[in-house]
């Protein structure tokens, strides 16, 4: 329960900011530019507080469900924008109507809440690179025999320093530069002992996209020597009716060294209703279990287990200077915007399941499990779905920024403002689209909670 509710408030939280921090961008650039703002409010339904600008222009909203928000600026919806609405208004109020602003003042407001979303992650990557953080070093603690990664030389306490003369401080920065070489070439630069090595490294194109395996691991051949243990069986589960339990590390399967936490579910995937061997180390003693993993919907094998690793040479606290930790937010913002570029374009032309899509339980559970890793991982989170939302944004879809600047994109080629007709279907197309979007991503979530 306490779980559940610390997840809860980590969600709203997160969601809450980040919206106030989207909507402030629309906000401010419509009242800087003279735009008349009717009210802003953070959240939707019933108004649990509200209050009055100082000059009583605009009322301000806290709604009791925090999922959302908006700037209501006058002349903004179709509705109100017919001749009959105009001419209900004063010439000052006409003067600053949103719809009767020049094309480049209401491209402005639709472009800010988007680049408000851009700037908070910039300044949020920044204060994880000045905070520091604990990553996982580039050291090498298993190569698999015969791999792309023995083959070039690479050897076990290797320290990889970096990929393609990009310098690399942890396994997740080298991992992303391997993904983006896969079909292609990747010239390592190693240190071992006192001596700097150069290997260069084949990396043949895969049946999976890149961004879905662990490159390094499952295409080169070498990890930083994982430990896999268990850290909830399931009541009922195959995992349990074999004598598996919390705590157990995981160490061969039908006699292969198990080195890492993906490599294990890929075969007990591959033995749905057949028995495997497994080799456990529970309190300091080696057991030899049988279990037979039940088979999913999709008639994969599944244990009914929950599984953590551990990096045999632990982590290390990386902190940068002040102007790296400048360059950092603007750097891995733009890289996280470009992978989700490239994520939202693999859905579209099936490249990656649009099953791999995330809705509100997974951001949920997401923004929970970093709260508790601590306040440098949840600025991360925050920094990642801001990034999300200002690409979501931008997209040229109606009801959504990316929609406006689209309508606004076609009156500056024809001269003329869509009718207000048509603005009110396409706006209630691009609702629905959302809403289907949103519906099949919630179905996504709920059925991982079923799958475990």
């Amino acid at each position: 329960m306490i779980e559940i509710l610390h997840t809860s408030l980590a969600f709203v939280v997160a969601i809450a900011l980040l919206i106030a921090v989207h909507e402030y961008g629309h906000f401010s650039m419509a009242r800087r530019l003279g735009i008349k703002v009717e009210k802003f409010s953070i959240g939707f339904g019933p108004a649990l507080f509200s209050w009055r600008s100082k000059d009583q222009e605009v009322l301000y909203v806290i709604a009791a469900i925090p999922l959302g928000g908006y700037v209501k600026m006058l002349g903004e919806n179709p509705d109100e924008q017919d001749s009959d609405e105009q001419a209900k208004l004063s010439e000052q109020d006409k003067a600053r109507a949103f719809n009767n602003q020049p094309i480049w003042k209401r491209a402005a407001v639709a472009v800010a809440g988007p680049a408000y979303n851009f700037i908070f992650a910039i300044v949020a990557y920044m204060l994880i690179g000045w905070m520091g953080q604990a990553v996982l070093p580039t050291i090498v603690g298993h190569i698999a025999p015969a791999s792309i990664a023995a083959k070039a030389g690479l050897q076990v306490d290797d320290r990889i320093t970096a990929v393609d003369q990009h310098t690399v401080h942890s396994w997740q920065q080298m991992e992303e530069l391997l993904k983006q070489r896969v079909g292609s070439s990747a010239t390592l630069q190693i240190q071992r002992d006192e001596s700097s090595i150069a290997l260069n490294m084949q990396l043949p194109t895969q049946q999976k996209d890149p961004l879905l395996i662990d490159v390094s691991d499952q295409v080169l051949g070498f990890n930083p020597g994982l430990t896999v243990r268990i850290d909830h069986v399931m009541p009922d589960s195959a995992a349990q009716h074999g004598g598996l339990q919390a705590g157990d590390v995981i160490k061969q399967i039908n006699g292969w060294p198990v080195s890492n936490m993906s490599q294990l579910i890929e075969k007990i995937k591959a033995k749905s209703e057949q028995p495997v061997t497994l080799v456990v180390l529970r309190d300091q003693s080696l057991l030899q279990l049988q279990v037979t993993p039940a088979a999913d919907a999709n008639n994969q094998g599944r244990l009914g287990i929950k599984l953590a690793s551990r990096a045999m040479h632990g982590t290390e606290m990386y902190r940068m200077g002040v102007w790296d930790g400048l360059s950092y937010g603007f750097t891995r913002t733009w890289e996280i915007t470009a992978m989700t570029l490239n994520v939202f374009g693999k859905m579209v032309t099936s490249a990656i399941s649009p099953d791999n899509l995330g809705g509100p339980i997974a951001i949920a559970q997401l923004a929970g499990k970093t709260a508790e890793m601590g306040l440098v991982y949840f600025v991360g989170f925050l920094a990642l779905i801001s990034v999300n939302l200002g690409v979501l944004n931008l997209l040229p879809i109606p009801i959504l920024d990316g929609g406006l600047l689209l309508y606004l994109g076609i009156e500056k080629l024809t001269g003329k403002p869509l009718p207000a007709k048509v603005l009110e279907f396409t706006q209630m197309i691009g609702l629905l689209f959302i809403a289907c979007l949103m519906v099949f991503a919630f179905y996504n979530d709920i059925s991982r909670l079923f799958r475990g």
